[in-house]
């Protein structure tokens, strides 16, 4: 397996017009790496993620300069976009559920993607149910609406959709917002177990779950990186940065 980065980002801008949200970002993400992302609203967080996998593009108005790179290709130079967006699976804050039923949610990608056999289908739905922690709950009734579950699980619904791609890299922007607390660290324990097939990204407003989760934090505030390191030294007494300590202490933000 290479040494190179999984993702690579180097002096990454992003305007919305004449507003600067992304102030020259550069920071690199190792395969099989879990890296967190905190900060205060309004810090440029979610649109970070939207810049990885191109889906900042559907945004009027946004404009990128710098570079991304995924296994070292610059994802802009990427002709196939589709491709791209299921290399890196994206699980937005709020569930965002297809009209069809539970089973077809998640069959919906593979059999885009060319799987028709109903073995295979089968297996690959309850193994995404599994990981999204959602399959006890919805293995009698796979054939009602999706739409029909309760929020929490329909955001659980989103993630096995989400892995359903079988993506490279997992984006994940605040999931555990619309979720109780005994599910979000099942789904947590799921996201430690998934590390050894892919990389994960994770935007999160609570910087407990950031510390449980991460192997790194990038503390992002205002469009910068503040701090970028390990947890040990992120969550110390004496993180390199006062404002890192001063935020993850719940004195700002």
């Amino acid at each position: 397996m290479s040494d190179r980065p999984k993702i690579e980002v180097e002096n990454l801008r992003l305007r919305y017009g004449p507003q600067e949200v992304l102030r020259g970002l550069t920071f690199t993400v190792q395969r099989g790496e879990i890296l967190a992302i905190i900060g205060p609203a309004q810090s440029g967080k979610s649109s970070l993620l939207k810049c990885l996998n191109r889906t900042i593009e559907l945004i009027p108005g946004a404009r990128v300069e710098g570079s991304i790179r995924i296994d070292g290709v610059e994802v802009r130079q990427m002709k196939d976009v589709h491709a791209l967006r299921r290399r890196i699976g994206m699980v937005t804050p709020l569930p965002v559920g297809l009209p069809m039923s539970i089973y077809d949610n998640v069959a919906f990608a593979p059999r885009c993607a060319g799987i028709t056999r109903r073995e295979e289908l089968d297996a690959l739905v309850e193994q995404c149910l599994r990981q999204a922690a959602l399959w006890d709950e919805v293995k009698d009734r796979l054939h009602t609406l999706g739409t029909k579950l309760s929020g929490g699980q329909q955001q659980r619904l989103t993630i096995a959709r989400a892995l359903s791609h079988r993506p490279e890299i997992l984006c994940l922007d605040e999931f555990s917002i619309a979720i109780d607390p005994v599910t979000t660290m099942r789904i947590e324990e799921v996201l430690r177990q998934l590390r050894p097939q892919m990389t994960i990204v994770m935007v999160t407003n609570l910087t407990q779950q950031a510390r449980r989760l991460a192997d790194r934090t990038m503390f992002l505030w205002k469009g910068e990186i503040v701090e970028l390191d390990r947890n040990e030294v992120i969550f110390s007494d004496r993180p390199r940065d006062r404002r890192t300590y001063e935020y993850v202490r719940g004195l700002f933000g």
